[in-house]
């Protein structure tokens, strides 16, 4: 099996996330075990598709929802992909495999009081902690940026003349973000109080810890969760969920959908959409107060 060769594609030539390559590592792992253990195949680099589909079929008993089979299957798909690429294979067993239905999900985006007051009710501390947090929370909201590129995320990404933020997504894909003049001032406060920490060990990085370093994707999750248990009581907290709310405001107040789209950095219209589910409501206001057949009783 080219397993080794395939992490070091994964993150040397499409610079995926630690997270992301040990996600597509663990599903051919696990595809590798249930092809031992049940078909006695030691090397899954031939396997035929009837294999695949029996394994859809076991994870499916075992109760994994079509979403995480999806995923599992789009591993195992761009592995055969990189055996093709590199010649050792001629056939992609999952050429003609078609993704199992799943219901799109989008999580309820917090309301505009409940971002008003974290971000101007809550005392967030002076020291250089409580600067990064504050700027941490306000740059999700009014970026829509992704957890993973907020990490990424460059000193020299910001421009301060431009007034933009340079964005690289999913798939090495740039963006740029407009900055707003309070977003500007923000990032200068943080970047002040970061000016004085003892070590700054990844000097290019924009938001740091304590100690240096880059930040890391679970402490952001905790922080989001720390900062909205004071002002929300919605079970779900999340970066993410930072993200839905960015989208869902800006259609809320009548934003272009494809505007959306680009500051979102979606590849395709239809994954935008799903953010018009949560915004129906304010859609129709909209809609009746902008039609000259709205306010027709």
């Amino acid at each position: 099996m080219y397993l080794s060769e395939f992490i070091s594609y994964l993150s040397l030539e499409k610079n995926y996330s630690l997270h992301t390559i040990k996600a597509y590592e663990n599903d051919i792992l696990e595809f590798g075990r249930f092809c031992l253990s049940n078909y006695d195949v030691g090397d899954i680099d031939t396997v035929e598709y009837n294999i695949v589909r029996f394994w859809i079929v076991d994870l499916s008993e075992n109760k994994i929802n079509n979403r995480s089979i999806n995923r599992k299957i789009a591993s195992l798909k761009a592995y055969f992909k990189f055996l093709q690429k590199i010649g050792v294979t001629d056939v992609n067993p999952l050429n003609k495999h078609k993704a199992l239905k799943t219901a799109k999900k989008v999580g309820i985006p917090f309301s505009e009081i409940e971002m008003k007051n974290v971000l101007s009710q809550i005392d967030y501390k002076e020291d250089f902690e409580g600067k990064r947090d504050e700027l941490l929370i306000h740059v999700l909201y009014v970026t829509g940026m992704r957890r993973a590129e907020v990490i990424t995320l460059k000193v020299s990404d910001v421009d301060f003349e431009t007034m933009t933020i340079k964005v690289l997504g999913k798939r090495n894909k740039e963006r740029l973000i407009p900055m707003f003049t309070e977003t500007r001032d923000k990032f200068k406060e943080y970047l002040e109080v970061r000016s004085h920490l003892n070590e700054v060990v990844d000097v290019e990085t924009m938001f740091l810890t304590k100690s240096g370093n880059k930040m890391y994707e679970t402490l952001v999750y905790r922080l989001i969760k720390k900062y909205f248990r004071e002002v929300s009581s919605k079970v779900k907290t999340s970066p993410h969920i930072l993200r839905h709310t960015f989208a869902t405001h800006l259609l809320n107040k009548g934003a272009d959908l494809n505007a959306v789209k680009e500051l979102l950095g979606h590849s395709s219209l239809a994954s935008t959409q799903v953010y018009t589910h949560n915004s129906i409501a304010e859609l129709k206001k909209v809609h009746a107060k902008a039609h000259p057949r709205g306010n027709k009783k």
